[in-house]
């Protein structure tokens, strides 16, 4: 292996380090003030953040072999298979609660700690994907780009999840909240889709 190569896998490596440790304190934070304000789509948001850490986990056990092409490839093939299970629970159950809720008229309180922690993600995203895009299409690896898809698809959850919370807070829109919800589910579910066909979706 190169001394190029060396060093982008170094760099995908902090990537993946730092997107666990975001994600681990974006998930806590999301689960617990979405449980709290009684919010579907804050609190699936918060899901959303530990399925990201699986998949920077699973980014950095492909990564330990990136000098090994068979051992990469197999790697490869299985994150984006795991990656994609998660996702398709994830869209489930977030569309099943949202549904519910909207059957219920369940009225979430408002939530300051979610509209801030949404607003910091869709500044850290974007710049987080771009990052990841560029490692990944260096050293040729799909996983890598996939993973920078779904970082990205978190931002576009970030602005849905903004709205939901705005409207609800600003307007109490009781409703805004669970709509909010249902508009991620065919997101994550395709992402999920993708993933368990092995499709690395990096365009």
């Amino acid at each position: 292996m190169t001394a190029e190569r060396r060093a982008l896998a170094q760099r995908g490596r902090r990537l993946e380090y730092f997107t666990i440790g975001w994600n681990s304190l974006e998930g806590i934070i999301a689960v617990l003030a979405g449980a709290m304000a009684g919010s579907i789509s804050l609190f699936g948001f918060g899901v959303d953040s530990f399925i990201e850490v699986s998949s920077g986990a699973a980014l950095l056990w492909r990564m330990a072999v990136d000098a090994d092409e068979q051992q990469r490839q197999r790697r490869e093939r299985l994150t984006l298979r795991l990656v994609g299970v998660s996702f398709l629970l994830l869209s489930g159950y977030v569309c099943f609660e949202a549904i519910g809720d909207l059957f219920s008229r369940s009225a979430p309180a408002s939530s300051r700690i979610g509209i801030a922690l949404a607003c910091v993600s869709l500044v850290v995203m974007p710049l987080l994907s771009r990052a990841k895009r560029q490692v990944g299409r260096a050293l040729g690896s799909a996983a890598m780009q996939a993973d920078a898809t779904q970082t990205a698809f978190c931002s576009w959850l970030s602005g849905i999840l903004l709205g939901g919370l705005l409207l609800n807070s600003a307007f109490g829109l009781w409703w805004a909240d669970p709509v909010a919800a249902l508009a991620m589910t065919p997101i994550i579910a395709k992402e999920g889709i993708q993933g368990l066909r092995g499709d690395p979706c990096c365009d």
